[in-house]
């Protein structure tokens, strides 16, 4: 269960780091090298060694990993609304 949960959160988390990516935010600006690193890529395999470190943690048999990377999702998906709808 808890690598499921921990699987359907990482698809959230990608889909909501593409949104932010792809946002053109003002904040993005002020950080080019992280768009630039590996052609734009480097935060997208920052997300995929958070994602892959969380689910063979939770492949050990600890839930608290998999609720670790849930609650990790909420604060990336509320960050991520903040950043969106341009309340910040």
């Amino acid at each position: 269960m808890g690598l499921i949960i921990a699987f359907f959160c990482g698809i959230a988390n990608f889909a909501l780091h593409k949104a932010v990516m792809e946002s053109d935010h003002p904040m993005l600006r002020q950080i080019p090298w992280l768009r630039e690193m590996l052609g734009g890529r480097a935060s997208f395999a920052l997300e995929f060694l958070i994602l892959l470190g969380a689910m063979a943690l939770v492949a050990e048999g600890s839930l608290f990993w998999a609720l670790a990377y849930f609650a990790y999702s909420l604060f990336n998906g509320f960050s991520a609304w903040l950043i969106l709808t341009n309340r910040i």
